[in-house]
């Protein structure tokens, strides 16, 4: 029978805690809201030392403060009677006068949120420095030092350098949604103090989960890595990179590395990549997009004129990763090529054009910016001349105007300077520019649709802002890049006027990686086990870490193949063999969903053969474990387990510790009266005992 009963009891109990997991998901849901949209700012490390920001491990925990004016900081820093403090920063706020002072006042401060507005400030903003890239150019003390470090051109001059400090609490961004009208009705709620008086408990508070893996500076978390990789296989940072993208007017040998006698290559190169302050939002608009969207469309443009009458030279499209982190892409195309590990070296390369950011053009002129160091070479300073001759000629009857900049200065940041770092070779970087930027918003959250003149009329529907044609000068720019790289190739003069860049091409590119890259168009592009990354909203084009491509980067390559390849006849196995077995060396295949036909919803795929590639984007100190190198990027981004964040009700401290003395007295007097019935079971729990004779 007292087996029965233990049996009775264990169930009871079972069921007494199941009731009370119960409860407690539905207490903790009524406890906390937890935030939707949570984007931080993380810890990347390089050579020398960190930047970014991080929580403490079980997250920071603040009361919160909406902060109004640059002059309410004093109730934040110093009179406010509830510190630590949980900063809630509408953006106009978002700046290093009032940031370095929550930094430096940090024991009162527990982390920072700050609102993103739905449209862009008209002062401008940028987080990057004002002399993006400056210690790995080619301008340095033995590579005329008078131009280093933007001694006589501040590049960027809006940048305040937010984005390469420092922060011991986490700072996140929120968007202006329900989330943030939670926020700041329990702010208004609890915590705004009126008439002079004290806020009274309980008071709103939030808690900021972002806690980083990695310390100190790059060399320190890859010997960790190295540890834990004997010891533990979790690590606690990896390498910042992607791949590059690139592709060949003519077939080119990929198993074939290095110099070949016959090929002369013209590169025409864009950077892929962008950042901000915070890793998850870097639209890129202006300073990335701008570029490769116009490199696309010109590649598109001279697909045709390519083929028919191929120029002497090959033009060799190259989109570079990670350029805004000293320039890992193309830091690592120059050192493969040097190194024969590339499709085609240095020896190879005859000119180099590159497309920055010529989105907005003051006065509606772009700029030809020219090395004058290695223009001293006279055979350079010829060749130099010839495309400078052949950009303005291909701008001719284009609404586009080109002039060179008045006066020497030095090349802006750019991926070219990778390659005078090798060589003296002739180039050319197009810029909307004649000296600092004019997009007033680089490497920030800011660098939008927006920023790029982007717009549509109301009442579109998606699909119709796909098709609609904005207006923006991209496929002008793109027209004249085409003709410039046809003729710098060596192509007949006959065939420019047929090169042309489609402006419905060029404005469903913005329209996907500026507004949502999850439509009709791009689906049809990409292979059907791709379409999950698509997303109604565009790309990130943080470079990420080497794990795997990013989408951007595979977008980039599927656009490229599609706008330069062709569509060739064979199934869908045969392709995919094509491509797993590179049986032809020249081509790369691959099989994309294609259209449904009306009144069907099975998509028609086909296969396409193009020379578009990936190559690695990964800086070469990591292959040569050089983490406190000079020559090459070092950088790193810490590992985190988890990004959130929450708001809840928190009460005075006089009464959390009434709460725990009642609960420890309740403790002690459960151990207590556990202790006497246990001692006295016994007694408690006898029974009358049977009789020895009793049978059964």
């Amino acid at each position: 029978t007292r087996i029965f009963q233990s049996v009775n009891c264990v169930k009871l109990l079972y069921a007494f805690l199941s009731f009370a997991g119960v409860s407690c998901n539905s207490v903790e849901k009524k406890i906390y809201v937890h935030l939707n949209y949570t984007v931080s700012c993380v810890r990347l490390l390089n050579a020398t030392h960190q930047i970014g920001c991080q929580s403490s491990l079980s997250g920071n925990v603040g009361v919160l403060h909406v902060l109004e004016s640059e002059e309410n900081l004093d109730w934040v820093l110093h009179s406010g009677p509830n510190p630590p403090y949980m900063v809630i920063l509408e953006s106009p706020l978002f700046t290093r006068s009032v940031m370095m002072k929550l930094k430096n006042g940090s024991g009162r401060v527990a982390g920072v949120a700050v609102v993103a507005p739905n449209t862009n400030p008209a002062e401008g903003f940028s987080p990057h420095t004002t002399c993006p890239n400056e210690n790995t150019g080619v301008y340095s003390e033995t590579y005329e030092p008078t131009m280093a470090n933007c001694n006589m051109t501040v590049w960027n001059p809006l940048g305040n350098g937010l984005s390469y400090e420092e922060f011991d609490f986490p700072i996140f961004s929120l968007k202006d949604d329900n989330d943030t009208q939670v926020i700041r009705q329990c702010y208004l709620d609890h915590n705004r103090a009126g008439n002079g008086s004290t806020p009274q408990y309980p008071l709103c508070a939030m808690q900021l989960y972002s806690h980083m893996s990695a310390v100190t500076d790059t060399a320190t978390c890859m010997r960790r890595n190295a540890i834990n990789f004997s010891l533990n296989p979790e690590m606690v940072c990896d390498p910042l990179g992607d791949q590059n993208v690139w592709a060949s007017t003519r077939p080119l040998n990929n198993t074939a590395k290095g110099h070949k006698m016959w090929e002369s290559v013209v590169i025409a190169a864009a950077r892929l990549d962008s950042r901000s302050f915070f890793f998850d939002i870097a639209p890129g608009a202006q300073s990335g997009v701008s570029g490769f969207v116009t490199l696309l469309a010109a590649a598109h443009a001279l697909r045709n004129a390519t083929q028919e009458a191929q120029p002497n030279r090959t033009i060799l499209y190259t989109f570079f990763q990670g350029e805004t982190f000293d320039y890992i892409g193309s830091s690592r195309m120059v050192y493969d090529m040097e190194n024969k590990q590339f499709v085609v070296d240095l020896d190879n390369v005859h000119s180099v054009l590159e497309i920055g950011q010529v989105g907005l053009r003051a006065d509606s002129k772009l700029w030809l910016h020219t090395d004058p160091v290695s223009r001293r070479n006279e055979s350079v300073n010829k060749e130099v001349e010839d495309l400078i001759g052949n950009l303005r000629s291909a701008a001719t009857g284009l609404n586009v105007t080109v002039d060179v900049p008045g006066f020497s200065q030095p090349l802006p940041p750019s991926s070219f300077q990778r390659f005078l770092r090798a060589r003296p070779i002739p180039g050319v970087v197009l810029e909307d520019h004649q000296s600092a930027y004019t997009n007033k918003f680089y490497e920030s959250m800011y660098d939008n649709a927006e920023n790029l003149n982007v717009s549509y009329p109301p009442n579109l529907t998606p699909e119709e802002q796909l098709e609609y044609i904005t207006d923006t000068a991209v496929t002008e720019v793109a027209t004249m890049v085409a003709r410039a790289l046809y003729r710098q190739a060596g192509g007949e003069e006959s065939q420019l006027s047929s090169i042309k860049a489609d402006p419905q091409i060029v404005t469903k590119m913005l329209y996907s990686f500026l507004v949502r890259s999850n439509n009709s168009w791009f689906q049809q592009l990409v292979p059907s086990d791709f379409t999950s990354y698509l997303a109604n909203r565009p790309p990130n084009f943080y470079v990420g870490v080497v794990q795997q491509s990013s989408e951007p980067t595979l977008l980039v390559q599927y656009l490229l193949a599609n706008l330069t390849g062709s569509t060739i006849n064979i199934t869908q196995d045969n392709c995919k063999n094509q491509r797993e077995d590179e049986s032809d060396k020249m081509y790369n295949y691959m099989w994309v969903q294609g259209a449904a036909p009306p009144n069907s919803t099975e998509r028609e795929g086909y296969c396409v053969r193009s020379t578009a590639r990936l190559s690695k984007a990964l800086s070469p100190a990591f292959d040569l474990e050089q983490y406190t190198s000079k020559n090459f990027s070092t950088w790193t981004e810490s590992r985190w387990k988890f990004i959130k964040g929450r708001i809840f009700l928190v009460a005075s401290h006089e009464l959390e510790m009434l709460t725990l003395g009642v609960g420890v007295g309740v403790l002690l007097s459960s151990l207590l009266v556990t202790y006497i019935i246990s001692s006295k079971a016994d007694i408690l729990f006898s029974s009358g005992r049977e009789p020895t004779n009793a049978t059964y």
